[in-house]
């Protein structure tokens, strides 16, 4: 058994650790998004430092360039990123479907029984995604979870879209695990990598409760609930959350996929779900936003949109024009380097250093965001 449920407090938080080959992991956490092997503008020692446990790569991305043919050649991703704790990789299927039209509104994807064909967005070669293709790449690769090729409908997809983006999901995770099964049969059980179930299913709770159920015989290591970060911005999706945390096993680990804000991740641990990932701490660090905790607001049951700040968290831009004469840090009581508990730089310089394009602008605003994700992650532990 790679998860151990340690605790369950009475506000539905579950304490536990998943086991890997390349440690132990403390549930619940958050995975920074290192899409072709780096966190954007963070060094491997300094997302250790801010108490990263895991980070997630993308398998899409990494086989088209460098391909993980040379990845496996120089000693597997761990070594290629220099990175010696646990990394999950998505299989790819996200990325080839919302990367799936050209910029003349050409179809770069054509989904079979069989697999994905699809062009790749970098030079247009046309390649194959089966399902055993994505499990070899990912083996190739080296990590510790790995991800079966899955559909990911529209988040406008059709009831009967999505239906059928099951059958296919349910379809392809059989032979995932069968050939999963298959390559991993001689691996000790300290070096086997795990393999989680997707299930999708849209908003519609008998669709989820079919794939869910079909995927649950197949005996997965873990269960992530995908399809909820397309378009998620619009959409109402935590009936969807809370129903996947009281059917998926209270023995095997839950990832919510691709979600989300820091009030959104502290909603769904009370919802059931263990791990998480999100591109929005870089993206919006990039882009001047940071995230500071409101000490006087608690989160309540209110269905805010996953993309609202409502909450613990509010959101501020440092290219406001009131920040550029601002002498305060941007939260004092946060102890990432660019605030340091208050002694750190002030949103005046910061906000000067975006203007004016400087790498440390974005790197401080990063940083910053990281830690709160993670310190987030602590708290809730505790």
């Amino acid at each position: 058994m790679s998860y151990k449920l340690i605790k369950k407090f009475d506000n539905g938080i579950r304490i536990g650790e998943i086991l890997t080959a390349h440690g132990k992991i403390a549930t619940p956490f958050f995975m920074p998004v290192g899409t072709v092997g780096s966190v954007k503008g963070v060094s491997p020692k300094e997302l250790i430092d801010m108490g990263a446990e895991i980070i997630l790569c993308n398998t899409y991305h990494l086989f088209l360039r460098p391909g993980e043919q040379l990845i496996k050649k120089l000693g597997g991703l761990h070594r290629f990123i220099n990175w010696n704790k646990p990394i999950l990789t998505d299989s790819g299927g996200y990325q080839v479907f919302s990367l799936g039209k050209s910029k003349t509104g050409e179809s770069l994807v054509k989904i079979t029984e069989d697999g994905v064909e699809f062009k790749s967005h970098l030079d247009g070669t046309k390649y194959l995604f089966t399902p055993e293709r994505v499990i070899q790449i990912q083996l190739d690769l080296g990590v510790d979870i790995l991800m079966p090729l899955d559909v990911c409908p529209s988040g406008t997809a059709t009831k009967e879209e999505i239906k059928h983006a099951c059958d296919l999901t349910i379809a392809w995770a059989k032979r995932s695990k069968e050939y999963f099964d298959k390559k991993t049969k001689n691996f000790s059980k300290k070096e086997r990598p795990l393999l989680h179930g997707i299930v999708q299913g849209g908003l519609y709770s008998d669709l989820r409760k079919y794939c869910a159920e079909e995927l649950i015989k197949l005996d997965f290591d873990g269960y992530s609930v995908g399809g909820l970060a397309v378009d998620h911005e619009t959409r109402d999706m935590w009936k969807t959350v809370k129903f996947m945390g009281e059917i998926l096993p209270e023995n095997k680990q839950r990832y919510l996929m691709g979600v989300g804000t820091p009030d959104d991740i502290k909603k769904a641990t009370k919802l059931g779900m263990d791990m998480f990932d999100c591109v929005l701490p870089t993206r919006m660090g990039r882009h001047g936003s940071v995230y500071i905790k409101n000490q006087k607001s608690k989160i309540k049951n209110q269905n805010y949109s996953s993309h609202s700040v409502a909450g613990c968290y509010n959101l501020i831009n440092l290219l406001n024009a009131k920040y550029k004469v601002d002498s305060e840090v941007i939260d004092t009581n946060c102890g990432c380097y660019a605030c340091q508990k208050g002694k750190g730089f002030s949103k005046a310089y910061i906000s000067h250093l975006i203007r004016s394009n400087e790498i440390l602008g974005i790197r401080l605003t990063t940083l910053h965001n990281l830690f709160q994700y993670l310190d987030l992650m602590r708290g809730l532990k505790k």
